[in-house]
């Protein structure tokens, strides 16, 4: 069984596609064909995303799922003569809002995402550089970082990261343990003074190898042997430590960056 469904916003579409994905994620057995439709902020673009979505119905026979985040009640109802199911992200907190706060929304477009707060912002494009800077061990400057991620080699440290850096920022350094750290099976000496500010990241021995293989096929590096050596002399090591980790295999960044931040204590709000 297949559905298709639009994410449609007046600004960058980023919370009509999260919110969307993660209830489409409690339907199970279904093939959901996905399209957005970001800063349809005027009447032109609301008849052409209409006409799209009416299109695609009379192709498939199936009443499309709009998940929509326009605040324009005038361009709202111009999508919604397409006929497809409109889900209406904000009507179920306006309403309350309104009377709780005593004014009505103002229905200005792209605001959802705008660039409202610079120092937020610079923090977050300061925390980016800092992250790329001190990625696999680059630069060793750690007295700025407010985390270090430790792991092999392609365990999730550099995604992870740079989604704390974008969207927090938090300025996350991450260094790879290499052959010789893990021979010895003590923490690098650059890192023992840090040593408050490590988290260990793990993964699954065939899932590491499949992900090596892509990167360099028919190496050792990629060889499953190889990968659970490395894994278990990585997690020997951090036990030892007393470090804390997490096997990223069938975790989300954004269910690493939540955990991570629950251990250091960290409370900052998304953008």
């Amino acid at each position: 069984m297949q559905r298709t469904v639009f994410f449609i916003s007046d600004s960058t579409g980023i919370t009509a596609e999260t919110i969307g994905n993660s209830i489409l994620a409690q339907f199970e057995g279904i093939q959901f064909d996905k399209h957005r439709l970001p800063f349809v902020d005027d009447t032109h673009k609301a008849e052409a995303a209409a006409l799209r979505i009416k299109t695609r119905y009379a192709q498939t026979g199936e009443r499309p799922i709009v998940v929509n985040t326009m605040a324009d009640r005038a361009l709202c109802d111009i999508v919604a003569q397409s006929g497809g199911l409109m889900l209406d992200v904000f009507a179920p907190f306006i309403g309350p809002l309104e009377e709780e706060l005593g004014t009505k929304r103002s229905g200005m477009v792209n605001r959802s995402h705008g660039l409202v707060d610079f120092d937020k912002y610079e923090a977050r494009i300061n925390a980016t550089n800092y992250a790329l800077a001190h990625d696999d061990g680059v630069d060793v400057d750690y007295d700025q970082a407010d985390l270090i991620l430790i792991g092999v080699s392609r365990s999730g440290k550099t995604p992870t990261c740079l989604y704390m850096a974008l969207h927090y920022g938090v300025k996350a350094a991450n260094y790879p343990l290499t052959d010789d750290d893990l021979d010895k099976l003590e923490l690098p000496k650059r890192l023992k003074p840090y040593k408050d500010r490590l988290f260990g990241l793990n993964i699954d021995a065939q899932r590491l190898a499949q992900i090596r293989e892509q990167r360099r096929p028919g190496s050792r590096y990629a060889s499953l042997q190889q990968c659970r050596w490395e894994l278990e002399q990585a997690d020997r090591l951090m036990r030892q430590a007393g470090i804390s980790s997490l096997n990223t295999t069938h975790v989300s960044i954004e269910e690493i960056a939540s955990k991570i931040f629950e251990r250091f204590g960290i409370e900052r709000t998304m953008f």
